[in-house]
């Protein structure tokens, strides 16, 4: 399934939601169906930058695909971890990074954010597409 289709999905399912209370409840159950980060990968390095909570975040390059793992210590951080490896896994490193993000805005995830909260999302979109572009351009040099 491509980002384009997950991203499809991701809007049918939240515009069955009217208020905001369910979509955010449909967010953090999200969270708990999270594949979780092992716990020995909860180290510093893997920690998102620029989070109000803690968010860890793991990839790993198989088969020219990217697969991400994650974990925050919040409800909703993690509800937004997993939207967005739901998103993400299973691409590869070019989808990654030519990825449109506008879903989160047609969901209206950002506006009902806090401004921290919108901050760490916009961090983590970012570091999935740095692990995308570091995947990227390693595999580019391994082949010259």
């Amino acid at each position: 399934m491509t980002i384009q289709e997950k991203a499809a999905e991701i809007e049918q399912e939240f515009s069955q939601f009217d208020d905001w209370m369910d979509k955010y409840n449909y967010l953090i159950e999200m969270g708990n169906d999270l594949p979780l980060i092992d716990e020995e990968n909860k180290t510093k390095q893997n920690l998102i930058s620029g989070c109000q909570s803690r968010v860890w975040l793991k990839a790993r390059y198989e088969d020219g695909k990217i697969h991400f793992a994650a974990d925050s210590d919040a409800v909703i951080t993690k509800g937004i971890a997993a939207l967005l490896v739901r998103v993400f896994t299973g691409q590869t490193p070019d989808e990654i990074i030519n990825a449109d993000t506008e879903f989160i805005d047609k969901i209206g995830l950002k506006e009902h954010l806090s401004p921290t909260r919108s901050n760490g999302l916009m961090s983590m979109i970012k570091q999935m597409k740095l692990y995308a572009l570091a995947f990227k351009t390693k595999k580019e040099q391994n082949t010259n």
